[in-house]
């Protein structure tokens, strides 16, 4: 295993097209309409990152401490202002200037390690691409010795709004701390990148999101302002954690979710306001992934792998040849299946059929087990190669 320095977070969402690129994004948008689903739509290579959304999704998981910190607290409160302060944390970071990430193909997944207190504490991490059309990517990230298990899963679907795409980031993410048998539901805003047709392209994040513990009786409802035509400010959000049973507020938050935001308490009689997250002073968590060459072919940098090096090296036409081979064998792997009368199913996944969701093929609720038997049986979950490929 290889471990890796977390992107950086960075205020860089901007980006200047050349000529040449604005003109092939116009060709393609002239054959859209406003509110088309984009999700059939081939985008050029320039407009990608070099990773797949299996990977993106550990964006999220940068600044695990404050999960940490939720499960070490004895006041419930505290508990879910630390998986607030989680929460918001996951979206300073993103790539420099306005890219998407590979559209995962059906059973393509990503796992990593990620190693916290000099090696004392493990969090073990994998996605699956479990539907292709809708596209949904299940992952589950977990602290086994802290007995710290989210689960969830992203139903993105792009959008064509004239001036900008905007990616509705469907589905929903459960944290649960078995310790105190709590669990948080979390939503998501939506993105958009801007200035596609004219101006300076730029990302930007809208929309309300949530996240809620009933056991807890508390909600944070958040909103991510977007610039809009009259000067606002950029990346500024405004959230109120309130008791839901009497609509109280007990905490406003607010601020800018790339650099700092800010925490006031209307908490018995306190009005101080405090600092509630500084991407500036916040370390990052690395991921600790296997050597490409120790990876599945399915396995997220693997698969994507010469199209990842054909875009670093700017060779566009032979990353676009190379994500096209990728696409066409998902495509023929569908039709064989369908000609065979083969149902394929998730490796990791089980689908709850009452609900939709997605939970993953280890029962984390149901260990009894010491610390170092939890981190086993998850990482074997993980890690080891299914028996027809030994």
């Amino acid at each position: 295993m290889e471990k890796e320095v977390a992107l950086s977070p960075n205020r860089d969402n901007e980006e200047e097209l050349d000529e040449e690129p604005r003109n092939i994004i116009l060709s393609i948008v002239s054959q859209l309409s406003t509110n088309m689903d984009l999700s059939r739509v081939t985008l050029p290579t320039f407009v990608l990152e070099t990773r797949s959304f299996t990977e993106r999704i550990t964006d999220f998981f940068t600044h695990p401490a404050f999960l940490l910190n939720a499960n070490q607290s004895t006041d419930p409160l505290e508990r879910f202002v630390n998986g607030v302060r989680y929460y918001m944390s996951g979206w300073h970071i993103h790539p420099k200037g306005v890219k998407k990430p590979y559209n995962p193909v059906l059973g393509e997944f990503f796992r990593s390690e990620h190693i916290l207190d000099e090696g004392a504490r493990k969090a073990f991490y994998v996605s699956e691409q479990v539907s292709h059309h809708p596209p949904v990517s299940a992952f589950y990230y977990t602290f086994p010795d802290d007995e710290i298990h989210i689960e969830g899963e992203l139903r993105p679907k792009g959008k064509f709004y004239g001036n900008s795409v905007g990616v509705i980031l469907n589905g929903e993410t459960r944290v649960y701390l078995k310790n105190h048998d709590e669990e948080y539901i979390l939503t998501y805003p939506n993105m958009y990148a801007r200035g596609i047709l004219f101006g300076k392209m730029f990302l930007e994040i809208g929309e309300k999101s949530s996240l809620q513990c009933k056991k807890s009786d508390l909600v944070f409802k958040v909103e991510f302002k977007t610039k809009g035509f009259f000067g606002r400010e950029c990346n500024q959000v405004f959230g109120k954690i309130k008791k839901i049973s009497t609509g109280k507020t007990l905490y406003e938050i607010y601020g800018d979710w790339q650099t700092t935001m800010y925490i006031k308490s209307f908490v018995n009689g306190d009005s101080s306001t405090k600092i509630f997250f500084d991407s500036s002073q916040e370390s990052t968590t690395p991921l600790v992934v296997a050597p490409i060459e120790d990876q599945e072919e399915n396995e997220s940098r693997r698969l994507w792998n010469e199209t990842t090096i054909s875009i670093k090296k700017r060779d566009l036409d032979r990353a676009t040849e190379e994500k096209t081979k990728i696409e066409n064998k998902q495509r023929q792997d569908a039709k064989d299946r369908q000609e065979k009368g083969i149902t394929w199913t998730p490796r990791f996944f089980n689908m709850d059929p009452d609900t939709g969701n997605f939970h993953p093929k280890v029962d984390y609720k149901s260990m009894s087990c010491p610390p170092t038997e939890r981190v086993s049986i998850v990482r074997d979950f993980i890690f080891d190669k299914p028996p027809s490929s030994l």
